[in-house]
């Protein structure tokens, strides 16, 4: 999927990679994991074949990254799906520092602005250095990322490649 990406407009980039792991299956953490929340990296993702939010907005994430995205264009957002009335992740790009954020997400297929996904409340976001709280579409400036705890878990065992495999088999 990266190899067919490279060399294409970011647009196009941020559409197959949305495309790609949104064919992926939605699995809660408990049930796949063993665990409230588990933060997979894109290979464990990859590997169980499911995943919860968090891990479809970090494989889409780390893809893009890959492929050439700056971070500084990428954020990961958690946000309120009202709707649904939890708490969900999705991911934001910027294509430049001021303008409105795309949202790519697993429950909408089609990446739309943020603002036409009145669905959604955001909270906070990330990137791999900095955290923002939500108050409007470009955040406040909240710190560094490393203060989230499962995040730098996460960022260890990708660097490490210390995978986990799935508690359970989620199809049975």
């Amino acid at each position: 999927m990266l190899a067919g990406l490279q060399g294409k407009s970011e647009k196009q980039q941020l559409i197959g990679v949305n495309e790609f792991f949104n064919q992926l299956n939605f699995v809660d953490d408990i049930r796949l994991w063993g665990r409230k929340d588990y933060w997979a990296t894109p290979l464990e993702f990859l590997g169980s074949n499911a995943g919860d939010c968090e891990d479809f907005t970090i494989a889409k994430y780390f893809s893009l990254l890959e492929l050439g995205i700056s971070d500084q264009k990428l954020r990961l957002v958690y946000v309120k799906a009202i709707e649904l009335n939890q708490f969900h992740m999705v991911l934001a790009y910027y294509e430049t520092p001021r303008s409105q954020p795309l949202i790519l997400d697993n429950l909408i297929g089609e990446i739309k602005p943020a603002s036409k996904r009145g669905d959604l409340l955001p909270i906070y976001s990330f990137n791999g250095r900095n955290l923002w709280t939500m108050k409007t579409t470009q955040g406040k400036l909240a710190g560094k990322s490393s203060r989230l705890k499962l995040w730098n878990d996460l960022r260890s065992r990708e660097r490490s490649l210390t995978l986990r495999k799935p508690k359970v088999n989620y199809d049975e």
